[in-house]
């Protein structure tokens, strides 16, 4: 099986300016396809920007909005599938959220943050319910979540436990946590033995300084690809045999004892 060369756009846009992002958006988009990608990852709500206080409210759309039709008429001109963040408007709440368009066009899948970071984020938006949401894209089974999701390892292994091959997270991860992308990404691509795709923004936007170092993390824990500070489109390979060859001479998921982890379940109060 061919391996699904991924870009990575590592960008933070022109905040609030929905017309704009989508024309880097197409731009990213020609230069990924030009490289032979198949697929082109967006930071967390990289439609509207991230840093957008009261204006998430009016710029949130509903999953079948205009930007969604744009978005995919990008990825069919461009041939290659496109995971887009933005906010989503159900009736009277907003989700943090990401849909995955296919080369065609069409929606492959759509995800909901399932924990939300910080006052901005509890004030505006609702916490999805759905922790495992997947597609396939050339033989490659697809997951999805949005930043501080990849923090908490039990959103991770749900995923590897139903076999997802590449996680996508796109991301805003901000100054002074440059170690999630740096340490974290890499160790939970190891220990769930799947290829993780994170792509954050960068610069400063309102009072969050956010870091770059988006990566492509393979399931033997390095990054195949890394981004700097700035902004950029990095590339890497996901190779589905390199995977299956990895997940064999692993054992973290064969050697799991999940009669122990009971305990995990219930929800605790940190000490």
């Amino acid at each position: 099986m061919p391996s699904l060369r991924t870009a990575l756009l590592q960008s933070s846009g022109r905040p609030g300016r929905v017309d704009e992002n989508l024309e880097v958006l197409d731009d990213a988009a020609r230069r990924a396809a030009e490289a032979g990608a198949r697929l082109l990852v967006c930071p967390e709500l990289f439609l509207t920007g991230y840093a957008i206080g009261a204006d998430v409210a009016r710029l949130a759309e509903p999953a079948d909005g205009p930007s969604l039709r744009a978005v995919g008429e990008i990825a069919a001109r461009h041939g290659l599938a496109v995971l887009h963040g933005y906010p989503e408007r159900a009736g009277e709440r907003i989700f943090n959220a990401a849909q995955l368009v296919g080369p065609d066009g069409a929606v492959l899948a759509g995800y909901r943050k399932t924990h939300l970071f910080g006052d901005f984020e509890q004030k505006w938006f609702t916490p999805g319910e759905q922790t495992v949401v997947q597609a396939d894209l050339d033989g490659v089974r697809i997951g999805i979540v949005i930043c501080y999701d990849v923090e908490f390892p039990e959103n991770v292994r749900a995923h590897a436990l139903a076999g997802t091959d590449l996680l996508l997270v796109p991301t805003a991860l901000m100054h002074p946590f440059s170690f999630v992308a740096e340490s974290l990404v890499p160790v939970r691509a190891f220990e769930n033995q799947m290829y993780v795709a994170y792509a954050n923004r960068t610069g400063q936007e309102g009072e969050f300084e956010f870091v770059g170092l988006s990566c492509l993390a393979g399931p033997d824990g390095t990054a195949r690809t890394r981004a700097g500070r700035g902004e950029e489109l990095v590339i890497g390979e996901v190779d589905p045999r390199f995977l299956s060859a990895s997940r064999a001479a692993n054992p973290y998921l064969r050697d799991r004892r999940p009669g122990l982890y009971g305990s995990l379940a219930p929800a605790r109060t940190a000490p």
